[in-house]
């Protein structure tokens, strides 16, 4: 901040009274913002492509970030919270790369809307381009979309994308960058002794998409699998968001030299030391004498609109729910001597991995043989966090006859905001249209909704207003309510799911996720016809991403899913096995 003071003028003075209005709602009023607007020069801000683009038609979305904070490139300092720096974004639709592009005040920007809200003065500074692909899809639509290049679709980390070296620039009348960094490949990760990597080209997927469309897996091997080689396996998916490599094994013991770092989600110090100290001891867990001998798995099946898929079939998205199923899953089995059935197969996962684990079990009730789905997404629209998608006129806003409350996006377990529903889907507009942000709330879209007419996911709500889409909502209910689903079709999907369902989510999630759990066990919780005989928990003051573990707090339970979830799977699998089904072969 030293650095900082010295080099402001006083109109980037008032720049700095702005973040730190933003940050704690004190210092310049309203009015004192808007004068200083009202009296510079229009802002216009050009990017200006290196060579290597020149011969090039450019898609994309091009971002220019504004920052007062110089500790971190501006590019990792935009998220969702009270906490963002500012970001702006415009699409380029065949920009020819000769020609700079502009953000003028046309340009959609988050936290603050407009280049005309943004104060003169210093600030630091970087561009952005994030790279589209075309894609010709199998349902007649040309659609220009992100592709994941291997880092789980994420904009500031995407091999391929150019950028700007971060600097601190006097935003003030018309200001000129250049690209002139771009982010490298990203190498695959090694196979280990125990760690198997594979990647599969989907069928099904290249179809729908007109290109080669790819499905991989990290996979756990079992201790002793080499030594039995008569031996096969149940298998065991842990669902989640993309995973470069398989998360929370390590055979080595904690690095003695890893410096302490401090987790803001869990009020921690020295979290990256904890994280490794149960890597650790799952690796000894794992291979112990007593824990059970299973193929532990984690997908790998980011696409052009998320990190993953939400493992079901999408309209947006494509086949991926069959994909998985009856392509990746039998290719697993077939290299690494699965059991090969429904009877040996178990899910578990939080959050995104909850809702997956959760709607695969449902969907596909013969194929899997019991689902624990911690902190699931929304499993019931009536609370899509906290909206009723089905009643309520607005997404963003309560409204009244004389005046309206913002809807919460995120709080604490006290309660405390960090983000309303409307700041997140902003934030998501800035980085992408067309719900082709990478974000939550446009993936949800992705997946749920009908194909809009001009090819990409109808909104559930205009994501500028909040204004509800009745008839997107209606959609959503019949095909992706998994608690309407439950009570519409339990008479065929009872039977199938006795014992099968267990969710866990804490009664302060951030996410406001508990809602949806509350309904979805109004109904299991009295449904007689049959009983479903599972099992809904939940953490009392718990927060995102609680998962039944009533001893340790998240920020330990979350690193302890395999010792929690895989015996219990195994003792399933031993009381309904079929007759004559292998319960011996594994079991050494």
């Amino acid at each position: 901040m030293k650095r900082l003071a010295l080099r402001l003028t006083w109109s980037c003075y008032l720049c700095l009274v702005w973040g730190m209005t933003t940050a704690n709602g004190s210092s310049a009023s309203d009015d004192d913002e808007l004068r200083v607007s009202a009296e510079h020069t229009p802002i216009v801000v050009s990017v200006e492509f290196p060579s290597e683009l020149h011969q090039e038609s450019l898609d994309g979305r091009l971002l220019l970030m504004l920052s007062t904070d110089d500790r971190q490139e501006p590019r990792f300092q935009i998220s969702d919270t009270f906490k963002s720096q500012q970001i702006f974004g415009i699409d380029l639709d065949s920009w020819e790369a000769t020609q700079p592009a502009k953000f003028d005040d046309r340009a959609f920007g988050y936290p603050r809307r407009n280049l005309k809200e943004i104060p003169p003065g210093d600030y630091w500074v970087q561009a952005l381009f994030h790279r589209y692909e075309t894609f010709h899809r199998s349902d007649g639509h040309r659609v220009k979309l992100p592709m994941d290049r291997g880092e789980g679709q994420q904009w500031n980390r995407a091999p391929g994308n150019w950028y700007s070296r971060p600097a601190w620039i006097r935003i003030e009348g018309e200001v000129s960058i250049q690209l002139d960094q771009i982010i490298p490949a990203i190498p695959d990760p090694p196979d280990t002794e125990y760690v198997k990597h594979l990647k599969i080209r989907s069928e099904r997927l290249s179809a729908f998409w007109g290109r080669d469309m790819h499905l991989g897996a990290h996979v756990l091997l079992p201790e002793g699998f080499h030594d039995h080689p008569a031996a096969r396996y149940p298998l065991v998916i842990f669902h989640g968001h993309f995973p470069y490599d398989f998360d929370g094994f390590r055979p080595e013991p904690p690095d003695p030299d890893l410096e302490p770092d401090y987790s803001e989600r869990f009020r921690l110090e020295g979290y990256n030391r904890i994280v490794q100290e149960h890597a650790h001891e799952f690796y000894k867990t794992w291979t112990g004498p007593e824990f059970p001998r299973v193929l532990l798995v984690m997908i790998q099946h980011a696409n052009p609109y998320y990190d993953d898929s939400y493992a079901v079939n999408s309209a947006n998205l494509g086949p991926y729910g069959d994909a998985i199923t009856y392509e990746l899953i039998p290719h697993i089995e077939q290299t690494f001597r699965g059991l090969g059935a429904g009877w040996a197969r178990a899910m578990y996962g939080g959050s995104t991995g909850g809702w997956e684990a959760l709607a695969a079990q449902i969907f596909y009730p013969d194929e899997y043989n019991g689902c624990y789905a911690a902190c699931p997404d929304p499993i019931d629209f009536r609370a899509y966090t906290v909206v009723n998608i089905y009643e309520h006129a607005n997404a963003y806003y309560e409204i009244g006859p004389w005046g309206r409350v913002a809807r919460p996006g995120t709080r604490n377990y006290l309660g405390h905001l960090s983000a309303t529903l409307e700041g997140a889907n902003h934030y998501e507009l800035a980085l992408g249209t067309r719900s082709r942000s990478g974000q939550q709330w446009d993936i949800w879209e992705a997946v749920y909704s009908p194909v809009g007419a001009d090819g990409y996911p109808r909104r559930i709500w205009d994501k500028l207003t909040g204004e509800i889409d009745r008839e997107v909502a209606e959609y959503w209910r019949e095909h992706y309510d998994l608690s309407y689903i439950l009570r519409r079709d339990w008479v065929t999907l009872g039977p199938k799911l006795r014992g099968k369902l267990h969710i866990y989510v804490g009664d302060m999630d951030n996410y406001y996720l508990n809602n949806a759990v509350y309904l979805i066990e109004e109904f299991l919780a009295t449904t007689t016809d049959p009983p479903y005989e599972g099992e809904i928990d939940y953490g009392d003051r718990a927060e995102h991403c609680w998962n039944g573990d009533h001893d340790c707090p998240n920020a330990i339970s979350r690193l302890r899913y395999h010792q929690m979830f895989i015996p219990r799977i195994e003792q399933r699998i031993l009381e309904t096995a079929p007759p004559g089904a292998d319960l011996t072969s594994w079991r050494y």
